[in-house]
């Protein structure tokens, strides 16, 4: 068994920062998160979704040169979100900060992207370079904001409302691993027939998450919002996307099966997953402060990333506020 670190999040793996920038007025409803690891820390991508929105995605596979990141942009806005990495590359350049070259740096800064467009009533209202810009500069290893903020401002979770959510491990080895989620998937979040969150079961004390069936009431009410939504063909605006970190040392192949693992989180919180209409996405980070992993250690930072996934699934739908684009889960559930 593991337990949650001090702050449930993944700033609980050291040195890694997080930032949002949060876009909420009479027009618009989204947001951008940036994860901003150690220095050095490796990288892989793992995408299953079909209809991805991403940005230096192919950098990261094993084969290439590149074995490092500097940042890692969820955001927002759809494919034009990805205008956010800019802002982000541009603060680390004046950082100093990226792969050197001669006379200056190229910051590396995958992305990944959610869609939330007109979820605040005005379609062209979405992040770009300076709100990434700005939630860079937020970032901090300070306990995470979940729910209703950053990437998450616009999420939707089946016919709930969903956000950004966030869970960590202590492995037996004393190691930690951590998950951030964007949660906004096609498929549901709560089993329709009883109303119970998937990630549940999964859950620990410090997640906070409702466990056992809900009223009869709550469910048939959660089934008549699954049926809206199908009917209105809102399910084409979907995906979601994440990043799990460890602070032990993997090879990029390795940071690469862990992000593939976290896919097993998010198949175990949502039903059903990696549709034609999600470009779910997930990244692999590991800083190196602790060393490389036996096989056995590797065996529970791979069972327990996927169950972090699961975990941060559950706690965006439940940190989500209400008089979003759809129903909070506690409005829904209590």
């Amino acid at each position: 068994m593991t337990r949650p670190g001090p702050h449930n999040d993944i700033t609980d793996v050291a040195g890694v920062c997080v930032g949002h920038h949060t876009l909420t007025d009479d027009r618009s409803l989204t947001g951008v998160t940036v994860v901003v690891p150690p220095k050095g820390t490796t990288a892989g991508v793992d995408v299953r979704g079909a209809a991805p929105g991403t940005r230096e995605t192919d950098l990261l596979d094993p084969v290439n040169l590149v074995d490092a990141v500097d940042a890692v942009v969820l955001s927002g806005g759809s494919a034009y979100g990805l205008a956010t990495a800019d802002g982000v590359m541009a603060a680390l350049e004046e950082d100093g900060r990226g792969w050197p070259i001669a006379g200056g740096v190229v910051p590396i800064v995958p992305a990944a992207v959610v869609f939330d467009l007109g979820r605040g009533g005005d379609i062209t209202a979405r992040p770009g370079a300076a709100h990434g810009r700005a939630a860079y500069a937020a970032a901090s290893s300070d306990p995470v904001p979940l729910g209703s903020v950053g990437a998450g401002t616009g999420a939707l979770a089946g016919a709930l409302r969903g956000g950004v959510g966030s869970a960590s491990a202590v492995l037996p080895s004393g190691a930690t691993v951590a998950a951030l989620v964007v949660a906004n998937p096609v498929g549901s979040v709560v089993d329709p027939r009883t109303g119970e969150l998937f990630s549940a079961r999964f859950a620990t004390a410090a997640d906070d998450l409702p466990g056992g069936p809900a009223q009869d009431e709550a469910r048939t009410a959660y089934q008549q919002l699954l049926r809206e939504r199908r009917e209105a063909f809102e399910i084409g605006a979907a995906t979601s996307i994440g990043v799990v970190v460890t602070d032990l040392t993997l090879t990029k192949a390795q940071c690469r099966k862990l992000a593939a693992i976290g896919h097993d989180g998010l198949a175990r919180a949502i039903d059903p997953v990696h549709t034609m209409f999600d470009g779910d996405t997930i990244f692999g980070l590991a800083t190196g402060e602790r060393g490389a992993p036996n096989p056995v250690e590797l065996f529970d930072l791979l069972e327990a990333a996927a169950t972090c996934v699961t975990r941060a699934v559950g706690r965006a739908v439940v940190r989500a506020e209400p008089d979003g684009p759809a129903p909070a889960y506690r409005q829904v559930f209590g």
